[in-house]
């Protein structure tokens, strides 16, 4: 049976820095989280840690890389299959920002404004060296992404049902199914039923990840 450890969000968030702080070149964080965990938050807390002991970081969000509303929508606003499958563009997470950054030292913030339905027509920044960028959002592990180190936010369809907002409950079986068929262990597997008191599983770690 899995380990956990009750952990803090500071303690958690010194650990990822310690995990990262003496990487050379650029590095690539996945929080993988529903959006009822607001893996964002959680994402620039971990870049505010790593800009304090010196490192440039930044966020992003994949809400600014979904697809447009007529290939979200095609199938309906509240389509299973469409969620996990079509809703984001991790193929463009891929190429703008992971191959941009390690490739090219640049990356784009934003692809696509969701509330709009338009281009977000965000200008690509330029990388420092060792430049850390964290990308947060649902269903990101277990697609391919070449990520550098992972923490993964695990909620309980309970909690699930209680965090989201009742026009959102739809996207709970999609989120579900996805982690059924996707049990990547990442680099930091952490409960997050309660944010404020938090459970980190304890190594021994799974072989199975990204």
């Amino acid at each position: 049976m899995p380990n956990f450890v009750a952990i803090t969000q500071d303690r958690l968030t010194e650990s990822v820095t310690a995990a990262v702080i003496d990487r050379t070149g650029h590095t690539v964080i996945a929080v993988d989280g529903a959006d009822a965990a607001d893996p964002v938050t959680l994402a620039r807390r971990f870049a505010d840690s790593l800009r304090g002991v010196g490192r440039g970081a930044d966020v992003v969000a994949l809400h600014d890389f979904v697809r447009p509303a007529s290939l979200r929508l095609e199938f309906g606003r509240d389509d299973e299959m469409s969620y996990r499958t079509a809703w984001f563009d991790y193929a463009a997470l891929r190429r703008e920002v992971l191959d941009a950054l390690r490739d090219d030292d640049r990356w784009l913030p934003a692809l696509w404004n969701e509330r709009d339905d338009r281009s977000a027509r965000t200008p690509i920044r330029h990388a420092r060296p060792g430049t850390v960028l964290v990308v947060a959002g649902p269903m990101l592990l277990g697609r391919d992404l070449d990520f550098d180190l992972t923490v993964r936010l695990d909620m309980s369809e309970a909690a699930l049902r209680r965090r989201t907002p009742d026009s959102e409950h739809w996207t709970i079986e999609p989120l579900l199914r996805y982690r059924r068929e996707n049990p990547v262990t990442a680099d930091f597997s952490v409960r997050w039923d309660h944010p404020d008191r938090p459970a980190l599983l304890d190594p021994p770690r799974g072989e199975n990840r990204r």
